[in-house]
């Protein structure tokens, strides 16, 4: 084993002659037709060490990058990077670059979503956009290329701390066409989407070697245009007397949010679920909030019966700690968890959010309403962190905001509760004696997982949770 790292140690770092059969491929040029000028790209190795005939040293890391032998500078592949745990791929939003632009270290390139986030990534190097791979709207995978940038020292951009001999393999092998830059094709093939109006790296060849022949072209073309065409359109036709409308069908990919939805809902529904509905008295909750309204000295703060009812929430927990729990399905253990991570439900034109206020059972009311704004305000813009819209430990959906007496949730897994609120409204009531009063009333809807929850305790739990938001007394005499 010492033997061959020495044989291999001595073999990468010896000066390679001409006769070696083993010369680094990196500075001679692929000739071809239509890509004689460009230069090759390395593949993706451990780490590399070379002397060439000049004495120059070149160390590479694990990401494919290209030298151009004759300017000294090279090519640098900016990939997708983890953008949290699970995570295997994100939409692209946005650009802030275009190529040609002049790039800072740690400047802003793009803005991608994942079924969390949304996220932007930054360059780690100082260069200029030389391709970028992508267009808004595609869904790119962990570790593909997002953007090339040329960098004017692309080995001291380079360079790593470990060094690992064991690991690294010998360089004499043929590279790959897939790994040239642009995209491998012939000059009729390139002429024509020129003509078509297309960018012929973003066409995925079905050719040898990955080649974009004519007839992915033609096909990329149609599509494209198939998607300019799917806007909704109404042709009216007439004919005598009556008048014919035709409408034509729109397909829309579930992106974001929207997709992460599809696979969070798919799941709850595999969970048993029951549901408890209980009716509230909200007359003390108006009057508490028409009292923070009117000496509010803060232009700022704006006071909603939200944030009451949510520290409530957490006050009822801290008595009925089960309900804050999760199960883990794979040990059979419950968890049950000491933050109260209120998860609060936000529909935005991006798709169904639910953000959530950390650590509720330590926050004042106070406290609880400036948060509310600032995720309320990050979610409307689409700027929600991961950190934002994870750890939640039971969620609260206000369909009430919108409109409804009523709603049946599906629980935001791996949570074992979900309370949807609805419409305060004011309905008659009446006294022991008969009499006849206006009250504001609430219904809630608690639906919860059987598997760790039984309707005993939820039923305690809401009576509980109740009786705070009946009697804010109470909850003033439990706060901390």
């Amino acid at each position: 084993m010492i033997a061959r790292r020495i044989w291999r140690s001595h073999r990468f770092l010896r000066p390679f002659s001409s006769s070696s059969a083993c010369a680094p491929p990196l500075l001679a040029p692929y000739h071809s037709q239509s890509f004689a000028s460009r230069p090759f790209l390395v593949p993706s190795l451990s780490l590399m060490k070379w002397s060439g005939g000049g004495g120059s040293r070149s160390l590479f890391s694990n990401e494919a990058m290209s030298i151009d032998s004759n300017a000294g500078g090279g090519f640098i592949d900016v990939p997708l990077a983890q953008t949290g745990e699970g995570i295997a791929e994100c939409e692209l939003l946005k650009w802030f670059v275009k190529e040609g632009d002049p790039v800072e270290e740690f400047q802003p390139l793009c803005e991608v979503q994942s079924d969390k986030a949304t996220i932007e990534i930054t360059s780690r190097f100082k260069g200029k956009v030389a391709l970028i791979s992508h267009a808004p709207g595609d869904i790119i995978k962990v570790g593909e290329t997002l953007v090339k940038l040329a960098v004017e020292d692309a080995n001291d951009a380079l360079q790593v701390s470990s060094d690992t001999p064991e690991n690294v393999e010998p360089i004499c092998s043929k590279p790959k066409l897939d790994t040239l830059v642009g995209a491998l094709s012939t000059p009729a093939v390139r002429t024509l989407a020129k003509d078509l109006g297309i960018d012929i790296n973003l066409v995925i060849g079905s050719g040898k070697d990955g080649r974009v022949l004519k007839e992915d072209v033609l096909q990329f073309s149609s599509q494209k245009q198939n998607v300019t065409d799917s806007a909704p359109s109404e042709n009216v036709v007439i004919r005598g007397d009556s008048v014919s409308t035709n409408f034509e069908d729109q397909i829309v990919p579930l992106r974001g949010f929207s997709r992460a939805m599809v696979k969070t809902m798919t799941m709850a529904t595999k969970v048993p679920h029951f549901h408890f509905v209980e009716e509230i008295n909200c007359d003390a909750l108006v009057k508490l909030k028409h009292f923070f309204k009117e000496h509010n000295t803060d232009s700022t703060v704006k006071h909603t019966f939200l944030p009451t009812l949510i520290k409530s929430l957490s006050m009822a927990l801290t008595k009925y700690p089960y309900v804050n729990g999760c199960f883990n399905e794979e040990s059979l253990e419950i968890v049950l968890k000491g933050s109260h991570n209120i998860g609060v439900a936000m529909a935005t034109e991006h798709g169904l959010v639910v953000p959530n206020i950390k650590n509720v059972q330590s926050l004042s009311l106070l406290e609880i309403t400036k948060e509310m704004s600032r995720l309320q305000h990050l979610a409307t813009n689409n700027k929600l962190s991961p950190e934002d819209v994870t750890g939640g430990t039971i969620t609260l959906s206000n369909i009430g905001a919108i409109g409804g007496k009523f709603g049946s949730p599906l629980l935001n897994l791996p949570e074992v509760a979900i309370i949807a609120l609805g419409r305060i409204e004011k309905v008659p009531k009446f006294k022991e004696d008969g009499s006849v009063y206006p009250a504001s009333t609430m219904m809630v809807n608690i639906a919860a997982d059987h598997r760790v929850l039984d309707g005993a305790t939820v039923a305690r739990f809401c009576c509980q949770w109740k009786e705070y938001i009946e009697k804010p007394e109470l909850l003033m005499l439990q706060m901390r």
